[in-house]
């Protein structure tokens, strides 16, 4: 089994004197400091839905394994072919896929083969049963024009014995069970699933089904950024929720570090009175506050504990999406073997006005209308949660000034892009 060594406890530090980050910036930045932290383990392919490949997968026969017949008809050789209208006595027997036909079809001969089956000795050419004419007497006749291997699949034509099916850090889907079943290959080596654990913090927070007065609020983060760890194909822990208390938060993070390869966190990663997951994180582990230069999210601490990186998301639900898909999704699957991944963008014009400053990245809750045109959520308020909902995506305004009316061109990022 393959054991990755640890991350560095530095691999989140900031140069000096860096204080608003552009998302551009960020985002290259972890995608140079993070790599694979799974390990390796063989799996038979039945099993390894989702998985990833921890090791390029070779071939082990060819697909097709032999030269066949692509339509039902009739097989020859197209050396013997004379000047058409062509006229071929039938040789005795058939060639089905399953049943080869034993022997070798003389020059000058036809045999009657259905699809899949093998090319016999001396046939490389067939011709579309629709396309001939049978008499009383056993012969065939057809027009010219066929070419020499038509109708036919050559063996290895789609992949050859020892050329690569897929390659490392490939995610493995339902289709990709054909080929490699297709290919004689019954075991792979993949990363072991991504273990991601969730923790709110706040005391604000109650448990949904729990009677919350009108100080307290649902904790609305955990339930979703649990599903989306889990729809990324990663192993969703449930780490609770920590209450205000350095002791308590501290106790969390120790007994996460035994479980999982990474942490979400939401709240309490700012520098408030009540912010104890950053003054934990900064006195124990190792703290960088990233104040990214976007709309919503900006605060995001990236920190180390216990050899564990943790992503210090904003509390608000809306804000903590938002960085999530943006920052979390790429970092979390380089850790998974994965590789970076990058989202999904495609330019739509707007159905929608706006002046935008400059200095920061901004993302729109957004949804295409019937013409294909952007239309933005009514409010770009962090707490509108139902926003999320109403959208399809997000509309991407980039870091310096713009004004977008009308048919301005937008770049759009679907949430199919975003694995979902």
């Amino acid at each position: 089994m393959i054991v990755p060594p640890p991350l560095k406890d530095d691999c989140f530090a900031l140069p000096p004197g860096v204080y608003w980050t552009p998302v551009d910036e960020a985002l290259t930045r972890l995608r140079q400091r993070l790599r694979p932290v799974t390990q390796v383990e063989t799996v038979p392919v039945a099993k390894a839905l989702g998985r990833v490949l921890a090791q390029d997968v070779h071939a082990c026969r060819s697909n097709p394994p032999a030269p066949n017949a692509a339509v039902d008809g009739y097989g020859f050789a197209h050396a013997a072919l004379g000047v058409p209208p062509h006229h071929l006595p039938l040789h005795p027997g058939r060639a089905a896929a399953g049943t080869p036909f034993e022997g070798t079809v003389p020059a000058g001969h036809a045999l009657r083969i259905l699809t899949g089956a093998m090319l016999p000795e001396g046939i490389d050419t067939v011709v579309l049963e629709e396309d001939v004419a049978v008499d009383e007497t056993g012969a065939i006749a057809f027009q010219g024009g066929i070419g020499r291997g038509a109708n036919t699949r050559q063996a290895g034509e789609d992949v050859a014995t020892g050329d690569l099916a897929l390659p490392a850090g490939h995610v493995l889907r339902p289709h990709d069970f054909a080929l490699l079943t297709a290919l004689g290959v019954i075991e792979v080596q993949v990363r072991k699933r991504l273990r991601v654990g969730i923790l709110s913090t706040g005391d604000e927070l109650v448990e949904p089904g729990n009677e919350a007065g009108p100080d307290r609020i649902f904790d609305a983060n955990r339930p979703m950024l649990l599903a989306l760890a889990e729809i990324w194909g990663f192993e969703p822990i449930d780490l609770g929720r920590a209450p205000d208390r350095r002791k308590a938060v501290q106790g969390c993070l120790q007994r996460a570090a035994r479980r999982t390869d990474a942490i979400l966190t939401s709240g309490g990663a700012s520098a408030g009175d009540e912010d104890h997951l950053s003054a934990v994180l900064r006195t124990y582990g190792t703290l960088n506050d990233w104040r990214i230069a976007m709309k919503p999210g900006r605060p995001l601490a990236l920190a180390m504990w216990q050899g564990v990186p943790v992503f210090g998301l904003p509390g608000n639900p809306v804000a903590a999406f938002v960085c999530a898909l943006i920052f979390a999704r790429p970092a979390l699957t380089l850790l998974s073997g994965a590789g970076w991944t990058q989202p999904l963008a495609v330019s739509v014009p707007a159905a929608f006005e706006k002046r935008k400053k400059a200095g920061r990245r901004e993302y729109l809750r957004a949804r295409l209308d019937a013409q294909g045109r952007a239309q933005v959520f009514h409010s770009e308020g962090s707490g509108r949660i139902s926003g999320l909902s109403w959208a399809e995506g997000l509309i991407e305004l980039p870091d310096g000034e713009m004004r977008v009316v009308e048919d301005t061109p937008v770049r759009f990022l679907p949430y199919s892009g975003f694995g979902f």
